[in-house]
């Protein structure tokens, strides 16, 4: 399995479509599945990683309201969508709202699957991110990267 990487800019067009980057279309395959993500972004895996990230959320304690919460919010903003054969996809309106997207956002890739942002929300977190990047490899140095 290839892994998603880069940032591309994209757009809404007038029917809430958003053309997945060509580069990811192959990797990500016809059906997959779009969620809410952290940090107020959409995650997108394909299937075969969503079956894996089914598999880790099975394996929660049910015992533990954190994990119950996690669950229930994580999965129930999940849709199952498709590319269109100009390899675009409908972000359904829910999702499009929670993470703020009204027009303009950003494709970036992160491994096993890709991230849909709102482009000021990403421009803001990547500054951020920037800013705190050499305390952050400090702080991860023991996952020897």
């Amino acid at each position: 399995m290839r892994v998603f990487m880069g940032e591309f800019q994209h757009s809404l067009d007038d029917k809430a479509r958003i053309t997945i980057p060509a580069k990811f279309r192959e990797e990500l395959g016809a059906a997959f599945v779009v969620t809410r993500g952290l940090d107020q972004c959409l995650f997108v895996y394909p299937r075969k990683e969503w079956s894996v990230v089914e598999e880790k959320l099975r394996s929660m304690p049910l015992t533990r309201q954190d994990a119950r919460q996690f669950i229930r919010f994580f999965m129930s903003g999940a849709a199952e969508c498709d590319l269109d054969k100009q390899g675009r996809v409908v972000l359904p309106a829910s999702l499009r709202e929670y993470a703020g997207i009204s027009q303009e956002c950003v494709v970036i890739g992160v491994g096993a699957r890709m991230e849909i942002w709102d482009q000021q929300k990403w421009t803001s977190y990547a500054a951020d991110a920037a800013d705190s990047f050499g305390d952050l490899a400090s702080g991860l140095m023991d996952l020897d990267l």
